[in-house]
């Protein structure tokens, strides 16, 4: 089976065998504050993610001022209480900041760029020169938007909330066939806040077989440990919602993770890339030390020259200074050459 290939998104090579490439997804938590917008992309650094993430949109881009029923948030839903385009208004990253921030993350070594929501954020953002697109999960059956997006030849990465494998592959062949070679595709529970029971993240595994593609988790769980499972899984890409303050009202607030708690995933998730290493048999060079500890054959009892041996005079125990435990059927009912006094480990010139 061919190996799956990796993206690149500037310095980063994003795919099996790599680091784990972990975004932070800012989305409404400037809660219109352009100096908090800044103070995101300098605590995201310092938490260790590698690229922060924007969304490319305006209210009358995405929907429509309209009251109607199918325009309004449902009774239990977070965003009660308002319809899609209060939302939106309360929620979209001015586009004038952009470019600003873009500047910004690349000046402290980040990563920047954009899920756009409709053809004009396209040319937006490529004027903006971003080095790659994040399809969002709600987009992913909006195959002229893909078409438009993966025809400029930038990295893609599509989230699959809700997706079927239909819907995945529909998207992956229009990518593909616009002229998008590099593709990623994210597992995602489109719930706010998702729930772990809710992640199947053995999803992730199948994805990856069917699509041959880099494989990632955008987690709108309050957990870390979800992400690190998905990187134990294969997860090449990471994207969590990120704010200053949990306690302070946003659009995502309720389902991002303050700076520590996104420093404590990316530290765990670091740690198991460590651990998960490379296929390896036999000891590893600080294991070996430890090979002296292995069992082996030894004397138990004291046996005089000529006496058979026994399973009451040879035992396997540690240390492993005598004959494989393998041995012990060749060696039984065979006789002592010389004394051998017990705890002596046994070796073939001891044995007639």
């Amino acid at each position: 089976m061919n190996p799956t290939p990796c993206i690149q998104i500037n310095k980063h090579r994003i795919g099996p065998g790599h680091p784990c490439y972990i975004i932070a997804e800012l989305s409404a938590n400037h809660r219109q504050d352009y100096q908090q917008a800044v103070e995101l992309v300098h605590a995201a650094k310092a938490a260790g993610a590698d690229a922060v993430k924007l969304q490319t949109y305006t209210p009358d881009t995405i929907t429509l001022d309209c009251d109607a029923p199918a325009f309004n948030h449902a009774a239990d839903s977070l965003w009660r209480g308002k319809n899609l385009y209060q939302l939106y208004q309360d929620a979209y990253t001015p586009w004038e900041w952009q470019p600003k921030l873009k500047a910004l993350a690349n000046h402290l070594g980040l990563d920047l760029f954009s899920s756009p929501f409709d053809p004009t954020a396209v040319d937006f953002l490529e004027k903006m020169e971003v080095p790659a697109y994040k399809i969002a999960s709600f987009e992913i059956v909006d195959i002229p938007l893909i078409e438009k997006a993966a025809a400029t030849g930038k990295p893609l990465i599509l989230s699959t909330g809700m997706a079927t494998a239909e819907e995945i592959g529909e998207a992956v062949m229009a990518a593909r066939n616009a002229g998008g070679k590099d593709i990623a595709l994210l597992k995602c529970c489109s719930a706010y806040p998702a729930r772990p029971e809710e992640m199947n993240l053995n999803t992730l595994v199948d994805i990856q077989s069917r699509f041959r593609v880099p494989i990632g988790l955008s987690d709108h769980t309050l957990t870390t440990e979800i992400a690190v499972a998905a990187v134990a899984l294969g997860a090449c890409i990471i994207e969590k919602h990120f704010t200053l303050d949990r306690a302070t009202p946003s659009a995502d607030a309720a389902f991002s993770l303050e700076p520590a708690e996104f420093r404590a995933m990316v530290q765990a998730v670091r740690t198991v890339e460590q651990a998960l290493g490379t296929v390896a048999y036999g000891p590893t060079a600080r294991e070996r030390e430890s090979l002296g500890f292995r069992r082996s054959l030894f004397v138990v009892d004291d046996i005089a020259p000529g006496e058979c041996l026994t399973s009451a005079n040879i035992r396997s125990v540690r240390p492993a200074s005598g004959l494989a435990p393998k041995e012990l059927k060749n060696i039984l009912g065979r006789r002592a050459r010389h004394v051998l006094r017990r705890g002596t480990p046994l070796q073939w010139e001891d044995i007639e």
